[in-house]
């Protein structure tokens, strides 16, 4: 068995989960491909035994390793989609971050984490994407998202205007700073803070939630994700900012960008003791009341 490490840093106080991660994968003599910017940040931390393959890109895991490990938060889980890419490797997030609803492995359970791997005590959760389509291409052949698409204005001039086609159909002009169209899985994510709903992983569906709109009485809407979303953005400013999870692009006014499912999935990893709505509770907290 081989596994692919993926982190961006470490925090000081998580560099014992780093050494007790590299010592169960050597206890059992698992091949160990990490990233070559990790590597280098964490290496004087490791005593090794036998040399490490570095990786620095999609094609230097693709066919050649049987699972991802992730260090870090979520944002790190979403940096990760970079190199899986279309492969099908399965990810496994141990959250060295902060919230973490992907990376839902404590760092504290490193052994279990690694012994569920060896023993296949984990099942898959199809994480599905949305892709983007624009004349300009700028985000080449990486233009799908795990979380969302996000259209924002680029100052803070006046806000923008947003058409919204949905199937060819007119669903509305969105007269406010941006716009967010999410995946169940980024439902926790931006579009929450936005007022959007919380959306259970196979929910089969997009959010198209608004960000700071003028009208109050436009709402979040929950579309089918077999659906096809044709957006174009007018307004004061020439360009407007276009975001698929962590990566951003500037987009001239009047751009025509069209969002859709993408046809393949983001295998997350989960083990036999998480689910969704053990992950939400307690990462939101629901039920912490001094009062109980």
């Amino acid at each position: 068995m081989k596994i692919a490490i993926y982190g961006r840093t470490v925090p000081e106080n998580k560099t014992a989960c780093v050494r007790d991660l590299f010592n169960e994968l050597e206890k059992h003599k698992l091949g160990i491909f990490v990233h070559a910017s990790l590597f280098e940040y964490i290496s004087d931390e490791l005593s090794l035994t036998k040399e490490v393959e570095l990786f620095r890109g999609h094609d230097d895991i693709k066919g050649k390793v049987d699972f991802m490990i992730c260090l870090g938060g979520d944002g790190t889980m979403l940096d990760a989609l970079a190199f899986i890419r279309n492969s099908g490797i399965p990810v496994l997030g141990i959250n060295t971050g902060r919230l973490g609803f992907l990376a839902a492995v404590a760092s504290n359970e490193v052994v279990e984490a690694v012994d569920a791997l060896l023993h296949k005590k984990y099942s898959l959760d199809k994480r599905s994407l949305l892709k983007v389509n624009s004349t300009n291409d700028v985000f080449g052949s990486v233009n799908y998202a795990l979380n969302e698409l996000t259209i924002l204005k680029k100052d803070s001039s006046a806000m923008m205007t947003i058409h919204t086609y949905i199937n060819g159909d007119f669903l509305n002009s969105y007269w406010a700073d941006g716009l967010i169209i999410s995946t169940p899985t980024g439902s926790t994510a931006y579009s929450l803070s936005c007022g959007g709903p919380i959306m259970v992983p196979d929910s089969k569906s997009f959010i198209i939630t608004p960000i700071s709109p003028h009208n109050l009485n436009v709402r979040p809407l929950i579309i089918s994700d077999d659906s096809i979303v044709t957006l174009r953005v007018e307004g004061r400013s020439s360009e407007f900012l276009v975001s698929l999870d962590s990566r951003t692009a500037v987009f001239p006014a009047a751009e025509i960008i069209t969002v859709t499912k993408q046809d393949f999935k983001f295998n997350l990893l989960k083990l036999k003791n998480t689910n969704f709505f053990n992950t939400i509770r307690n990462k939101l907290m629901w039920g912490h009341d001094k009062r109980n």
